[in-house]
């Protein structure tokens, strides 16, 4: 698992291998991701927006930004989470 803490909001992401959807024999290797997000602050928070930076395996960088996550903005009071 992976973390990180930015002004009082703590992002959390699980990966986690899909075999079903994967094909190992075509070197194509598929991961799901669990994420939560927890608002440590003092002070209501809301998402907004997102960016990932994910580097596949083969070095490969891909880029995703837009407006919240899975069609949600989520409004976090002091320490509640929004997982997705």
């Amino acid at each position: 698992m992976y973390f990180e803490i930015t002004k009082k909001i703590r992002v959390e992401v699980e990966p986690s291998f899909v075999a079903e959807q994967s094909r190992p024999q075509s070197n194509y290797y598929f991961f799901a991701y669990r994420v939560k997000i927890t608002n440590e602050g003092l002070f209501p928070a809301q998402l907004l927006s997102r960016h990932w930076v994910i580097m596949d395996g083969h070095g490969v960088i891909h880029e995703v930004k837009g407006p919240g996550v899975i069609g949600h903005q989520p409004r976090l009071a002091p320490g509640e989470s929004f997982v997705y």
